[in-house]
């Protein structure tokens, strides 16, 4: 079975920076896309960056998110600076993952992690 476990998550005053991970494991033949999204109560989750050979961002997180991974530890990161209250939200992580040669990949994620910018 192919799980995403996130971490890093937490509260952080205004100006603050936090990093979270999400790490793929389980059987599976390769990792594809990788991104990080957020949700807010009564919103629609959005999308904030997306790596495969090139990164992505929204406008959301450009300048204050860099995302990255770490192929050999199946591990994408997010790099937040200088949060702002309106970051807050549960922060998702999202692979396709292909589990078999032959087979389609799938979308998978992670059970999300709270972000909470605050003083």
């Amino acid at each position: 079975q192919v799980q995403l476990v996130e971490s890093g998550g937490g509260l952080v005053q205004p100006g603050g920076s936090l990093r979270l991970s999400c790490r793929a494991s389980g059987n599976f033949a390769a990792i594809y896309d990788m991104a990080w999204y957020r949700q807010t109560p009564g919103n629609q989750r959005e999308l904030l960056a997306r790596i495969s050979r090139g990164t992505n961002y929204a406008d959301s997180s450009q300048g204050r998110f860099t995302i990255s991974r770490d192929n050999a530890e199946n591990t994408v990161y997010l790099q937040m600076n200088n949060l702002k209250p309106e970051d807050t939200a549960v922060y998702y992580c999202y692979a396709d993952i292909r589990r078999t040669w032959g087979r389609a990949s799938s979308d998978y994620w992670g059970q999300g992690t709270q972000v909470t910018v605050s003083s």
